[in-house]
């Protein structure tokens, strides 16, 4: 098995031919570190300011916070099963403001929102190991697609997702607001690259 390959960034590329999980796997830490690299040496300053004149107030920070509801939301308790969530999401009032992890990353510093993300990233982690490892059925090898096939309960039990599923939609997650990342962080100091 070859070292997986790191780009200037630091950022791991994804393996050219591996199984299905590693596949997506590789190419969810590659965004995640996309998300990190665009973020990275940046002040609070920098990480609360918008775009000027952009209606949405879209911020660094906001993404960061937002990628970390996301990350526990989809695998610590759709996958993962936590009967609640880590803090800060377990006292949120959702129903007062549906956007608070955007919005409440203006009154938090750079360390706590790179904290805050990486927590939440090393717990989806954490889950990932753990539901991707199990076999399902006897004979079945772990890591296999019958792993990403077993379904989790969603959005309030309305309906069931698997974790292929899961891994699929968190890709275009980062995907999208790698982005953002890009256009945000190149009008903040004129860094660019993909």
């Amino acid at each position: 098995m070859s070292e997986a390959t790191v780009d200037e960034q630091g950022r791991p590329e994804p393996p050219l031919a591996a199984g299905e999980t590693q596949t997506l796997l590789g190419f969810l830490d590659f965004l995640r570190a996309t998300v990190r690299w665009k973020t990275q040496d940046l002040s609070t300053e920098q990480l609360r300011r918008s775009l000027p004149g952009h209606p949405s107030g879209m911020t660094l920070g906001g993404l960061l916070k937002h990628l970390s509801y996301v990350e526990d939301n989809w695998f610590t308790e759709v996958v993962g099963g936590a009967a609640s969530m880590p803090p800060p999401w377990d006292t949120v009032d959702w129903q007062a403001d549906v956007d608070w992890d955007w919005h409440s990353a203006q009154e938090d510093d750079a360390d706590t929102l790179r904290a805050l993300w990486e927590a939440s990233v090393e717990r989806s982690r954490e889950v990932v190991a753990v539901a991707a490892a199990a076999p399902v059925t006897e004979g079945t090898d772990a890591g296999s697609p019958d792993s990403l096939a077993v379904t989790h309960p969603a959005w309030g039990g309305r309906a069931s997702v698997s974790l292929r599923w899961v891994l699929t939609h968190m890709v275009e997650e980062y995907a999208r607001h790698s982005g953002h990342a890009d256009l945000l962080r190149e009008a903040l100091d004129g860094s660019t690259g993909e």
